[in-house]
Parts: C-alpha cells; sequence; structure tokens
C-alpha cells in the first residue's frame, strides 16, 4: 500500500516543451494528489504524449519543471523513476518470453530481489488476473492480455504514481471494465494515476479530475463535476408524467427560470437556469405533483464529457 504524501503526487509547473515553431506543451500547469485518478484529454497533436513523456524522464522541458512524489525531473530523474510506472500507448513485448519471465526481467531491472522480487511478481500477477497464464508466451496473448502485461510491468515495483497512455485502446467491453476495476483498485491504496485515452465515457467514470489540452495549452482543469457545471450555464431535465405531457409542457412553460419545453416521446424535457441543486429540483418536484400531474419519472441530465470536449475544443492542430 502507498503511503499517502503532503504534497501532490504529479505537479506540472509551467512547463513549456518546443519542438522548432510547434509549442508542443505551452505553460502547463496542474497536480494530482495521492489516491486521485486525473484524466489527460486533448486531441491528437494536443501535447498529451509529450507532456507524459517528460513526467516519465523520456524527455526533458524548455523550461518550467515536472516533480513525482516532491521530486523533479530534471534534477533527480532516478529518484522520479523509482517511484513512478509508466505504461506508454506503444510498448514492447518478447515474444521469446512467457509472462513470468517477462515480469521477472522488469522487478530485477528495478533491483527487487530475492523474496521482495517474487513476492512483487506473485502479487502483480494475480492483481492483473495473469497468474493462470503465467507461463504462456507473450506471443500467444490476446491484446486484452498484452495489456495486462504491460500494466504489470509499470506497477511490478510498487509505484506511487502511474502514467498510463492510451490504456483501453483496442480493448473489447469486458477488458475495458477490468482495466477500469484496476486502476480504481489501485487509486484506493493511494496509488496517483494519470490516464491519457479517447475514451471519454470511460473517463467519466473512474477521474477525480480532468484537465483538456489542446494545441500545447490546457484550456480547463478541475472535478468532472467542476467543469460540466462551469461549462454549462442550465441543468437539463426530463421527466415521464401520465397522458398529461401537453399540460405539462403547458404549465412549466410560464414558470420562472424554465427554457426550452418540449414533448420528446413519452417524456417532457426542459432546461432549468443555473446549475440547481438537489433540493432545488426537489422543490420544483413537488409543485409539479401539487398541480394533480402524475409523475412516474423525474430526472436531471448532465453534460458528458464528450459534450464538454466538443464545446471547448476545436480541433485545431499545430
Amino acid at each position: 500500500m502507498v503511503v499517502p504524501s503532503n504534497h501532490p503526487m504529479i505537479e506540472l509547473r509551467r512547463l513549456f516543451r518546443f519542438y522548432g515553431k510547434t509549442k508542443a506543451v505551452n505553460d502547463v500547469s496542474f497536480h494530482v494528489n495521492a489516491g486521485q485518478v486525473f484524466g489527460f484529454i486533448g486531441p491528437n497533436g494536443a501535447g498529451k504524449t509529450t507532456t507524459m513523456r517528460i513526467l516519465a524522464t523520456l524527455d526533458t522541458p524548455d523550461y518550467g519543471d515536472a516533480l513525482i512524489d516532491g521530486f523533479s525531473v530534471i534534477n533527480d530523474p532516478d529518484r522520479v523513476r523509482r517511484r513512478m510506472g509508466f505504461m506508454p500507448d506503444d510498448y514492447g513485448t518478447y515474444p521469446n518470453m512467457n509472462c513470468l519471465e517477462y515480469l521477472d526481467f522488469f522487478a530485477r531491472s528495478y533491483g527487487l530481489v530475492g523474496r521482495e522480487r517474487m513476492k512483487a511478481i506473485r502479487y502483480t500477477l494475480g492483481y492483473t488476473g495473469l497468474d493462470k497464464i503465467a507461463e504462456k508466451s507473450i506471443q500467444g496473448l490476446s491484446k486484452g492480455m498484452r495489456q495486462r502485461l504491460c500494466l504489470g510491468r509499470a506497477m511490478i515495483h510498487r509505484p506511487a504514481v502511474l502514467i498510463l497512455d492510451e490504456p483501453a485502446n483496442g480493448l473489447d467491453p469486458r477488458a475495458r471494465i477490468e482495466l477500469r476495476q484496476m486502476v480504481l483498485g489501485l487509486a484506493a491504496e493511494g496509488t496517483s494515476l494519470l490516464i491519457s485515452s479517447h475514451i471519454l465515457s470511460e473517463l467519466g467514470e473512474m477521474c477525480d479530475s480532468l484537465g483538456i489540452i489542446e494545441r500545447g495549452c490546457m484550456i480547463v482543469s478541475g472535478t468532472v463535476q467542476e467543469i460540466q457545471s462551469r461549462l454549462m450555464p442550465h441543468t437539463n431535465l426530463k421527466m415521464k408524467v401520465i397522458e398529461q405531457q401537453q399540460k405539462l409542457v403547458e404549465w412549466l412553460s410560464v414558470q420562472d427560470g424554465v427554457d426550452a419545453v418540449a414533448v420528446d416521446g413519452t417524456m417532457v424535457r426542459c432546461q432549468i437556469l443555473g446549475a440547481k441543486s438537489d433540493r432545488e429540483q426537489a422543490a420544483l418536484l413537488r409543485a409539479i405533483v401539487h398541480e394533480g400531474f402524475d409523475v412516474i419519472e423525474f430526472s436531471t441530465e448532465g453534460q458528458t464529457l464528450e459534450d464538454v470536449f466538443m464545446r471547448i475544443t476545436t480541433g485545431a492542430v499545430q
């Protein structure tokens, strides 16, 4: 189990990285605390992979700094590597090895010896579900099993921070669900995770906070709820009543702060101006029932991450 820290486990301080005239990373700052899952979102070429490579000490910034567990990737790269595991989107495996040999190789690379090494290998095999195929050749593994093996390689030394670049890419629905469970399990143990993914629905279900980057610049960051409420000045409501849809539309249309009232099949939908609290929504429901409407369904519809992403990004490339 990772020991909690009183400082951010991942911290970017005004990070810049240029390639000629291309500003791959342009003044990016954010932090991730212990046990948090941070979603890193952006179009292709936005600067996500460059940022993660800097955090993994595979590249160096032109200006600014990045810290893992308080240690600078510039000044203390060796300490950073001990505290961090990196799962790139394109990783190498050795076809002449089996799963056990592969994890053993990386455990030795991290300096694990004797019982400590064997304990780490057994734990990793069990956690990733590879224990039943430990002696199977890597060449015969499915895409999902290879992803598990790469995650195992990244976590074999029980790092405080994991950086995962498109970990669910190419996985079937079951494999994605199982990967999400593994990520949440690691976070529950105190591991901090930074995850880049184009599968935004997945990130919305497992991230505590997220940042959206485009053309090297961080456009917005915060918790999922904060970003959704900041970018959505109204609350979408949907309700279902028995045989009174049109009457409910007429009643809602003359209420203060209610807009865009319409019948949608068996549902009545509307927008309530402002991000309403649960208590305010409950008060509206009581008023509807008091007017004699037989309500059998009443719920809110928040913006999805896809909605947020499409709203604030332009798809522009450098």
